[in-house]
C-alpha cells in the first residue's frame, strides 16, 4: 500500500492517523509526547482528535477524560467505551447499573401492553 497517496489525500496533515488495525509501538518518548498533543486538543475542545491519540497510546487517563466529557453529553455508550478501555472499572458499572435500569424499565413497559 502507497502511504503516501493516503497522505497527500489529507493535505499531509501532521496529525492525521492512518487505521490499520495493528498495533502501534511507541517507545515512552513518543507516548509523553503524543499525551502531551492530546491534552491540548483535549483542553483546546477537540475531543473527537484527542480521543484518537489517548486511544493510540492507551492513556488511561485521558480516556477517562474523554469517558467524562461524553456522560455530560449524555452519550452513555459512548463513555462507557472509553471506560472500560481505561480501565475504569468503578465508573463503567455505574454506567452499566444506569443502562440496566432502563432496560429493565423498557421490559416492564412492554409486559404492561
Amino acid at each position: 500500500m502507497d502511504f503516501s497517496k493516503i497522505f497527500d489525500k489529507n493535505g499531509n496533515n501532521q496529525w492525521a492517523f492512518l487505521k490499520t488495525g495493528e498495533k502501534v509501538a511507541l517507545n515512552s518518548m513518543q507516548k509523553v509526547t503524543l499525551n502531551r498533543k492530546g491534552n491540548i486538543l483535549y483542553n483546546s475542545g477537540d475531543i473527537e482528535e484527542a480521543k484518537k491519540i489517548f486511544l493510540t497510546t492507551g492513556y488511561s487517563d485521558g480516556l477517562v477524560r474523554i469517558g467524562d466529557y461524553y456522560r455530560t453529553e449524555g452519550r452513555l455508550l459512548d463513555a462507557l467505551k472509553m471506560y472500560w478501555i481505561a480501565p475504569d472499572h468503578t465508573k463503567s458499572e455505574a454506567i452499566i447499573v444506569q443502562l440496566s435500569e432502563v432496560i429493565k424499565k423498557l421490559i416492564y413497559e412492554g409486559d404492561q401492553k
